[in-house]
């Protein structure tokens, strides 16, 4: 049940309907529009709603679906119905194109009838006899006509015209030759058609010259128009095959009227097809201007709407401003909601966007709401909305809206959906508050489902205080005193009359003896509903500027682990090295001491020969030394906290704060980092003098993985640099990149003479840390760009 007769009206549904005939391609799915009507059931509803939903998917998919020839043949049908009777050549063209397209729309939607079961279900009932569309296009061609072939009468008789017309254009053009030459023809006239009839202009002054029937003059009467003698006799048999021709085609065109009576049933079912078809699509078309979606319904009063938006206020406000979407939640638990909040701070666009929104549903249009939102199906709608004033029927605006709640209170159960504006205005705020309150009460216990708006302050209390009703409240910006339609729901909301009060203009005395008028007990309440709002609004920033932190957190310590295990592969990849380093050096030195013990054999150990030999062992001893000096951990003396260290390969020191097993935690600048020792080496005095610290404080201008992290492109670009600054680029380039973990790298040289591509080539050669490199693939610079690999 709906309530009142107009609600259409006062929710805008009717402009709703607007917008879908405007999306309609024919008046059959205009008519459809038209007879859409509020349902309540839930298996109705359903099938619509998929409907919508499926039709929405495929034109957002496709590009291609059906929509030509769109055509509401009813009145032609009806007349087909009728015997004896026939439809116009035209007509039959138009109802061919339109069931062309009826039988692509099958066509269509069974090749996707796994993506689009429910468009699929509507065409499944729909037959078009082929022999129809054949005959009609056996008979009518596309101009719209009669064919010659339609029957070999008449292609027997337009034959005979057509000879006919051609002697008698030869008999005018000869007749009309004879005229000029005797310069009884006007200057400048030819022959013309008068009274269905081909005649030549002749002068009034000759007309007894030339032999003839006259069939028409001219407006001055200097004219007249004469159809020559020998002409009579031929234009007379055109005018019959004329009419024996129209005999022949209304006779085709009776019989092809006939045939469409024997399946005037099947065609009737095809149109209506078409018209629902072309409703749907109109629906999807709105749906997807909307950006409307199909949310979980279930057969039972709900309402769960996330992120909802008012339709209209979406058309209207179009490339102005966004619509402030609203969150709404009634449970079985709180089925009422009592809205309170400012003038003009969107109370009454809430409502109606519940209202609205709940109708177009049930309506089977999918609604502009989240996809998570869970809607339900309701059995009645009652609305009190507006200035009801009725002059002819003696009510004023407070009666008319008594006798609405009248009417709810009678007609109302756990099955309705109530919408009530400014409940209890209207009258004396005392009495209109009390009769309000106990007119919730009443709805209340007959467990109705409703949204209501108010300023009254026993309301208020009534929804804080009562099981089944929460209190909501539009969000007003105190500072700039402008509305936020934000609606915030389990507290009330103030009317902050004073404020927009004052906003408007009225002095500060005036407003001072108002809020003396109201009363402490009013005002402290109205002081903490703002209160509690503003408080709320700081602790959601806070919330909010928390959530960041944390996420920042989460990067960080994320990082911080990507670091971490960087490292620990740094390290075995450092130790494999040092191994297979060290063997080769065993193996040249032992290889050494047997080559000096053969040449002392073989010199019986000469004095000159001996020093010599002494010269290279020390030579090698020396070498030996240089290169255990550069193996991991091999740094002088023990490390221990408060020592200055850098990591082996690295510029850059910290501090050693604590040593833990096989690692320590040192302070690079202002990051802690935890190194395995073998990887560090004492800093010394160098490092010193550059810019290290004494232990125990962090070194300010130590290695900050951070800052390189952030900075760090795994492009090198030399371009335009000569051949001696790329040298060091690359090499800072290549330590930095294993420092951070990266893999791959890309040097980008351009391709020019090659000069640059072979120094970088060559250096690449020479780095024990390079796998492989080669030429970037040829869509993306080819030869301009090495792509490296690191080992």
């Amino acid at each position: 049940m709906l309530h009142p007769g107009d609600i259409e009206w006062k929710l805008g549904f009717d402009q709703i309907r607007e917008k879908l005939k405007a999306q309609c391609l024919c008046s059959l799915g205009a008519s459809a529009v038209d007879a859409m009507t509020f349902q309540a059931s839930a298996v109705q509803i359903s099938r619509m709603l998929n409907e919508n939903w499926e039709f929405r998917q495929l034109l957002e998919r496709y590009s291609d679906f059906p929509s030509n020839h769109y055509f509401d043949p009813t009145s032609l049908l009806a007349t087909a119905t009728v015997d004896g009777a026939y439809l116009e050549p035209a007509d039959f063209l138009r109802i061919k194109q339109s069931l062309e397209t009826i039988v692509s729309c099958i066509a269509y939607l069974t090749i996707r009838k796994n993506d689009f079961p429910s468009l699929f279900n509507l065409a499944t009932p729909v037959h078009v006899n082929p022999e129809i569309i054949k005959e009609i296009n056996r008979i009518i061609d596309e101009e719209g006509l009669v064919k010659d072939s339609a029957s070999d009468e008449l292609k027997k008789t337009r034959k005979l015209l057509r000879e006919a017309q051609t002697r008698l254009r030869t008999q005018i053009e000869k007749a009309y030759r004879m005229a000029v030459a005797e310069q009884w023809v006007p200057e400048g006239g030819l022959p013309s058609i008068r009274q269905g009839r081909l005649a030549i202009p002749v002068l009034a002054e000759f007309k007894r010259k030339l032999k003839g029937y006259i069939l028409d003059e001219s407006a001055t009467g200097q004219t007249v128009y004469i159809e020559p003698v020998e002409a009579i006799e031929v234009n007379n048999e055109i005018r019959d095959l004329e009419h024996a021709a129209q005999r022949e085609v209304i006779r085709i065109l009776k019989d092809l009227t006939s045939m469409l009576r024997m399946h005037i049933d099947d065609l009737k079912e095809a149109y209506r097809f078409l018209g629902y078809i072309d409703f749907t699509r109109a629906r999807a078309m709105l749906s997807i201007t909307l950006d409307a979606t199909l949310p979980q319904v279930k057969d039972v009063p709900v309402l769960h709407w996330i992120n909802a938006r008012h339709p209209l206020l979406q058309f209207t406000l179009t490339g102005q401003r966004t619509v402030i979407p609203l969150t709404i939640n009634l449970t079985n638990a709180d089925r009422m909601l009592l809205i309170s909040g400012p003038n003009a701070g969107g109370k009454s666009v809430c409502l109606k966007t519940v209202g609205l929104l709940q109708y177009m549903l049930q309506c089977g249009l999918l609604i502009p709401v989240s996809a998570d939102s869970t809607a339900g199906i309701f059995n009645d709608m009652f609305i009190d909305i507006g200035d009801q004033q009725s002059i002819e029927n003696d009510l004023s605006t407070y009666s008319s809206h008594l006798k609405n709640l009248a009417f709810f209170i009678e007609h109302s159960g756990p099955q309705s959906l109530v919408l009530l504006d400014e409940l209890g205005s209207g009258t004396d705020p005392n009495f209109g508050g009390a009769i309000a309150e106990a007119v919730l009460e009443t709805l209340l216990d007959k467990k109705v489902w409703a949204v209501a708006t108010t300023h009254y302050y026993n309301l208020k209390l009534f929804a804080g205080n009562r099981p089944g009703i929460r209190n909501g409240a539009m969000r007003f910006d105190e500072q700039n005193l402008t509305p936020l339609f934000i609606l915030d729901i389990g507290k009330p909301g103030s009317s902050f009359a004073l404020e927009v009060a004052r906003k408007t203009g009225i002095p500060a005395e005036v407003l001072e003896k108002a809020g003396k008028l109201v009363g402490k007990e009013l005002m402290g309440f109205d002081s903490i509903v703002r209160t509690l709002e503003k408080e709320k609004h700081e602790l959601a920033e806070k919330l909010n500027r928390l959530a960041i932190e944390q996420r920042q957190l989460e990067e960080s310590i994320q990082q911080y682990n990507y670091l971490r295990n960087d490292l620990e592969q740094h390290k075995k990849k450092i130790l494999d090295r040092a191994k297979q380093d060290a063997a080769a050096l065993l193996q040249q030195t032992n290889r050494e001491i047997e080559k000096t013990i053969r040449h002392i054999r073989e010199n019986q150990a000469q004095r000159s020969e001996t020093k010599k030999v002494r010269r290279n062992l020390q030579q090698i001893a020396k070498r030996v030394t240089e290169q255990h000096s550069q193996l991991p951990g091999s740094a002088s003396g023990k490390i221990q906290p408060g020592d200055v260290v850098s990591i082996i390969g690295q510029e850059g020191a910290g501090t050693v704060l604590s040593i833990k097993g096989k690692h320590a935690q040192v302070q690079f600048g202002e990051l802690k980092s935890k190194v395995p020792i073998v990887k560090l080496q004492k800093a010394g005095r160098r490092l010193l003098t550059d810019g290290a610290v004494p232990s125990g404080k962090p070194a300010t201008g130590g290695l900050k993985l951070y800052e390189k992290q952030a900075t760090f492109n795994p492009l090198l670009d030399v371009r335009g640099k000569r051949a001696e600054e790329v040298i060091p680029l690359l090499d800072e380039f290549l330590d930095t990149a294993l420092l951070l973990g990266y893999r791959q790298l890309k040097i980008l040289h351009g391709k020019g003479e090659g000069v640059l591509r072979t120094v970088v080539r060559s250096e690449l050669k020479k780095s024990n840390h390079v796998e492989t490199f080669v030429d970037e693939h040829v869509d993306r610079g080819g030869a301009g760009i090495t792509v490296v690999v690191l080992k």
